[in-house]
């Protein structure tokens, strides 16, 4: 097993090549999709896929596409998720938002562009495989990506705002718009290194809990954090009427539900074999990070 730093390092070296290797883009495109996609932030979904992926003795020559794919949905997601019409904000990681600096319309074909990219990377990449395990990882990613996945859970982030909060919406929420891409990685890693059913059934419970712990987390960072920390405006949950844990359970509640889903999480991989330590230490983290 690799370090997060060393995971890390082997996104950021292949994420624009990645872009570029589909051929050639529209130069403003390009720039425009390619600001948002080096922006930074933690890689946690890429470094998660091949941290998951190296548990079960997989290759992560051959997981690197799938990784560099899935972190260019997230972009993708940020992008939109910060246009007038979505959360309507003006900075991420630290930096002005798309929009702020292309314009709506680039903005959302840099969205779209991403999210083709990170489809044709994946299945050129199931291709280069030769069998089933690279379209199935496709497909678990699209799939929690998608109209039942993330994007079903920002309908509801988005229809819900200003109505009254209730646990049942909120959790709808959490385990879509944010745990079903956290899930993504660690499904689509177990499968791209050849886990049975069982094991990557455990993997998608470890993915489920520590989605469902990192938006609590990041609902109690809206209302405490900063923005110098955060790279991105706090407060605006409550400003827009957003449905958060903490508005329905409060922030005590909120930490000590979070703590349950790491615990959760992290109980889910007693029964997987391979090295789980990396999972289980990035899980129980979840709880103190301040970004």
């Amino acid at each position: 097993m690799k370090t997060y730093a060393e995971y890390l390092t082997m996104v950021e070296g292949a994420l624009s090549a990645q872009l570029a290797s589909l051929g050639e883009i529209p130069q403003q495109l390009f720039e425009a999709m390619d600001y948002s996609l080096s922006a930074g932030g933690k890689r946690l979904r890429p470094v998660l896929l091949l941290a998951a992926c190296d548990t079960l003795g997989g290759s992560l020559e051959e997981a690197l596409p799938f990784a560099c794919a899935l972190e260019m949905i997230h972009t993708y997601s940020l992008i939109h998720d910060d246009l007038p019409a979505m959360d309507n904000d003006d900075l991420r990681r630290g930096r002005p938002t798309n929009h702020k600096v292309y314009g709506e319309g680039m903005a959302i074909l840099a969205g779209d562009g991403l999210l083709s990219a990170a489809m044709e990377l994946m299945l050129r990449a199931a291709v280069r495989l030769g069998d089933l395990r690279g379209v199935r990882a496709a497909e678990a990613i699209a799939r929690r990506a998608g109209v039942c996945g993330m994007v079903a859970g920002q309908v509801m982030d988005v229809t819900g705002e200003g109505s009254e909060p209730t646990a049942e919406k909120v959790d709808y929420i959490h385990r879509h718009k944010t745990a079903d891409l956290l899930t993504a990685p660690i499904e689509a890693g177990f499968i791209l290194a050849g886990a049975d059913t069982v094991t990557v059934a455990a993997g998608c419970e470890f993915g489920l809990q520590l989605g469902l712990a990192f938006q609590m987390v990041d609902d109690l960072l809206d209302v405490e954090g900063d923005a110098a920390t955060l790279g991105k405006t706090p407060g605006k949950d409550a400003a827009e009427g957003k449905l958060t844990w903490v508005a329905v359970k409060g922030i005590a509640q909120t930490r000590l539900d979070a703590a349950a889903a790491v615990e959760q999480a992290v109980r889910a991989l007693d029964d997987v074999s391979g090295e789980t330590n990396f999972l289980k230490t990035l899980a129980q983290t979840t709880l103190n990070r301040v970004q």
